[in-house]
């Protein structure tokens, strides 16, 4: 918001500070896509910027490697299961807590969202111990179920968010009408509150497929999702396939902003 033609001198220097400041953090987040983009088409087999020659090697590079292909299949499967499996819960979370009366509301709202606040590294070390105890580590099943645990308050968050506008008259009018509970919550309720059931949906996979400290405690070779595999490559072997790694987690990850904004813009309107 631009200030008035009679504003002070002060408030105009505050201004320009803050626009400058919040231009510099623009610019630090990023600033890392400038140089992912690029060096993940360049000929050169080693990390040179800027680039001097352009090929698309490394990316045929990944879908021709099987690791690359393997990790990739990996953590779509896992970040489809443990978006459904999340979407699922926290829907249902959301609608109980959500009810007028919903006893220590606030407790299990603090419980629910928890994953979301806590060091990740904490969470991958319980489920490491608990998943263990049960023999799920090195299986999709445990990753699964981590990452559905992590992506439950994302889902939580944006339904409650959808069920705050939510008139309740509606439900009452649809059992004045004659329908059930199930019948009142498919015809009435699901519908209006689905743009938060989406966008939760959509966050959740953005969560897992991004997700890299519980993949690491959880997965053998055999379960290594895709950002596993690129910090392992790091590790090991650095070549710009990881770049071309890169691009393609960014390039999801920009996808689901997109599609996130639009599904926002929709429900204002």
């Amino acid at each position: 918001m631009w200030l008035p033609a009679y504003a002070t001198r002060g408030e105009r220097l505050c201004r320009l500070a803050v626009v400058t400041f919040a231009f510099a953090v623009l610019a630090f987040l990023i600033g890392p896509l400038f140089i992912v983009f690029p060096l993940s088409v360049s000929k050169d087999p080693f990390f040179t910027f800027p680039i001097q020659d352009y090929s698309w090697r490394w990316y045929a590079d990944f879908f021709e490697n099987p690791r690359w292909t393997q990790s990739l299949v990996n953590s779509l499967v896992a970040a489809l299961f443990s978006t459904a499996l999340a979407t699922l819960f926290g829907t249902l979370a959301a609608l109980g807590i959500s009810r007028p009366g919903f006893p220590a509301r606030k407790a299990v709202m603090a419980l629910m969202i928890s994953p979301m606040i806590m060091p990740v590294v904490i969470v991958a070390v319980g489920a490491y111990m608990f998943f263990g105890a049960l023999g799920l580590t090195n299986t999709r099943t445990g990753l699964v179920l981590a990452h559905a645990a992590l992506s439950i308050p994302f889902v939580v968050v944006t339904v409650l968010s959808a069920l705050s506008t939510y008139d309740t008259n509606l439900t009452r009018a649809g059992a004045s009408l004659g329908a059930g509970p199930v019948g009142v919550f498919f015809a009435v309720t699901l519908p209006l509150i689905l743009p938060g059931i989406v966008s939760g949906a959509l966050l959740a996979f953005a969560v897992s497929f991004d997700e890299v400290i519980v993949a690491l405690f959880l997965t053998g070779a055999e379960q290594r999702t895709l950002p596993v595999q690129m910090f392992s490559g790091i590790r090991d072997q650095i070549n710009p396939t990881i770049m071309a790694a890169a691009s393609l987690l960014t390039t999801v990850s920009i996808a689901l902003f997109v599609v996130l904004n639009l599904i926002r813009r929709v429900k204002r309107a």
